[in-house]
């Protein structure tokens, strides 16, 4: 049982406070990968919350491996971001605080699959797209900036 599912027994639906770790994966042609969440239906990157005692990276990589079914090869830290648009309210009434540690990708293996029952559909984008998760947006539009000067 995750440390989330067991803090939620105690506090119900209450705002807690969720440092997540995040990834932003680009095809070097100015477009990114986003993934459409099964609970919401929205569009976001990637990732999920930290473990007790869990380093980062390696939340990192078994999230991406859980939603996508790669493994991770390099990345690095792209920014961190945290505030009132990160707070989020699931479908079922919880709410939490994320803190997002956001990497880029420099390399992965394998082929894009999931099977965990988060992710219905993968999807390439030039520009934030219709229904993208509001805790993305910031994020997002800094690392299209952030992409086109390299480009």
């Amino acid at each position: 049982m995750s440390y989330i599912s067991e803090i939620r027994k105690k506090v119900g639906h209450d705002t807690v406070i969720m440092p997540c770790a995040c990834l932003i994966i680009d095809d070097g042609q100015g477009r990114v990968l986003l993934q459409k969440r099964a609970d919401d239906g929205k569009w976001g990157y990637h990732g999920g919350a930290i473990e007790v005692d869990e380093k980062v990276e390696d939340a990192l990589r078994r999230e991406i491996k859980e939603e996508l079914g790669i493994t991770l090869k390099e990345f690095e830290l792209f920014g961190i971001y945290s505030g009132k648009r990160h707070h989020h309210v699931y479908p079922n009434g919880d709410e939490c605080s994320c803190i997002d540690i956001v990497y880029r990708c420099i390399s992965y293996e394998g082929e894009f699959s999931f099977r965990d029952g988060e992710v219905t559909e993968l999807g390439w984008f030039s520009e934030l797209p219709e229904n993208l998760s509001d805790s993305n947006v910031g994020p997002l539009t800094d690392y299209f900036r952030f992409i086109r000067k390299k480009v």
